[in-house]
């Protein structure tokens, strides 16, 4: 058996057809299923400031059953371990913030020039016409009424999201 030489033409093309075959087999994987499985890779970056906890939590759990991760913050004060941890991809924020109020976080986060272009969304109980207009103006992409609806809040997201891609 040393002397003779194998021949393994054959067992290279029965290898290749069995493989040829088993991928042949696999289902075709949509453009959207690949797209959602690049995002669960590389998920986005969503940060709730709200001091109510049942709300932070509720929105929590609203995001990351979309597969979005969620970093929270109480207040302002909290807000410096969140900012140094993970890139934010989009800011959910009250406006009755103890401390410094949900106004007055979003002008100073706007007039940083790192955070200045992340999408911001009020979720407030506050929504008179007054509140939204100072939101709008200090640089707010929308403003959600609390109670809201999660689809609708969700949509807003996603789309914000893809507009700042």
């Amino acid at each position: 058996m040393k002397n003779k030489k194998i021949n393994t033409k054959d067992l290279v093309n029965k290898i290749e057809k069995v493989t040829k075959a088993r991928i042949a087999s696999q289902p075709v994987v949509s453009l959207a299923d690949f797209r959602d499985a690049a995002k669960k890779e590389d998920p986005r970056v969503i940060l709730v400031i709200e001091d109510d906890e049942t709300m932070r939590m509720a929105l929590k759990r609203i995001f990351e059953s979309e597969g979005y991760v969620t970093k929270l913050a109480a207040d302002a004060t909290a807000l410096s371990e969140v900012l140094d941890d993970t890139p934010i991809d989009l800011i959910l924020m009250d406006v009755g913030l103890p401390w410094v109020n949900g106004f007055e976080l979003a002008q100073l986060l706007k007039e940083n020039k790192d955070l200045k272009g992340i999408p911001l969304v009020f979720v407030s109980g506050k929504a008179s016409d007054d509140d939204m207009k100072r939101a709008f103006e200090i640089g707010a992409d929308d403003y959600v009424k609390k109670p809201f609806d999660v689809e609708k809040l969700r949509k807003t997201v996603r789309t914000l999201l893809k507009l700042n891609e």
